[in-house]
C-alpha cells in the first residue's frame, strides 16, 4: 500500500515513556503502530491520539516470539505500510541473585530485553533497505553499561541490546539507516513510579516528553552528524 503518513512504530507501549513517544511522533504527524501484549496498555494511548487529531492503531506482539512479532509487523505493514521509524522500548525488570533466578526467568527477561530487539529490527530492515533510510532506536538503562549484585537477569539482556544497537549502526549507517541507543540512566516519572514515591520531587525522575523529545530529535538528525549512543538522566542524578 502507499501510506499518506510516515509510520513509527513503538514496540512496547505503557503509561510511561511508551505512551509519550506514541503521543510525540503522532503531534509530528506519523501514523503510530503501538505494538504490545496487552490491548489494555494501549487502548487509552490510540483514544487520546484519535482525539487529539492524530493517526494510532494497535498491534498484538509478543517480542520473546519470532512467529509473533513477524505476524504483527505484517499487520503494520497492512494498515499503515512499513515503518519510516522503529523504536524498540520493551523490557522487563529481573531482579534477582544466581542462585535466586531461575533459568527460565533469566531467558524470559533476555528474549524481552534483547531478542526482541533482533527480532524487530529485522521485520522493518528489509524496506528501509530498499528506501535508503530508516531510523532504528533502542531504549536502554544504566545496566547497559555496568551489571550491578542481584541485576543480572536485566543486565545481560541490556548488554546485549546495546551492542546489538552498535553492530546494526557499522551496518546500516552507510546504507542511510540512522541506529542510535538511548541509554535512560535514572528512573522514568511514570504515573505509577510518582504514586511509589509521593516523597521525590518532581526533577528527580526522567520526564517521559521531554525524553520523547530527544527520540524525535535523534530521527530528525541531520546525517552528517549522527548519534549512535546518548545518555538521558535528570539534572540530579549521580552518575
Amino acid at each position: 500500500m502507499t501510506p499518506s503518513l510516515p509510520c513509527t512504530a513503538i514496540v512496547g507501549v505503557g503509561p510511561g515513556l511508551g505512551a509519550a513517544l506514541a503521543e510525540r511522533f503522532a503531534h509530528e504527524g506519523h501514523a503510530v503502530a503501538l505494538l504490545a501484549r496487552s490491548a489494555g496498555h494501549r487502548e487509552p494511548i490510540i483514544e487520546h491520539i484519535r482525539a487529539g487529531g492524530g493517526s494510532a492503531r494497535g498491534y498484538d506482539c509478543d517480542v520473546r516470539e519470532p512467529q509473533s512479532v513477524a505476524a504483527a509487523f505484517a499487520q503494520v505493514r497492512a494498515t499503515l505500510g512499513d515503518p519510516e521509524v522503529l523504536v524498540y522500548n520493551a523490557g522487563l525488570f529481573a531482579q534477582g541473585g544466581l542462585l535466586e533466578l531461575s533459568p527460565a526467568d533469566f531467558e524470559n527477561a533476555w528474549r524481552v530485553n534483547c531478542l526482541g530487539g533482533f527480532l524487530a529490527a529485522r521485520a522493518v530492515a528489509p524496506a528501509m533497505l530498499e528506501r535508503g533510510r530508516g531510523t532504528l532506536l533502542f531504549t536502554g538503562a544504566t545496566a547497559a553499561l555496568r551489571g550491578g549484585a542481584c541485576f543480572a537477569g536485566l543486565a545481560v539482556g541490556k548488554f546485549g541490546l546495546r551492542a546489538l544497537a552498535q553492530s546494526l549502526a557499522r551496518e546500516f549507517g552507510p546504507t542511510g539507516i540512522h541506529v542510535a541507543h538511548v541509554v535512560i540512566d535514572g528512573q522514568i516519572g511514570s504515573p505509577a513510579a510518582r504514586q511509589r514515591s509521593p516523597e521525590r520531587s518532581a526533577d528527580s525522575f526522567l520526564e517521559p516528553a521531554a525524553i520523547a523529545d530527544a527520540y524525535w530529535r535523534l530521527h530528525t538528525q541531520p546525517r552528517s552528524a549522527w548519534t549512535q549512543e546518548q545518555d538521558l538522566r535528570p539534572h540530579g542524578e549521580h552518575f
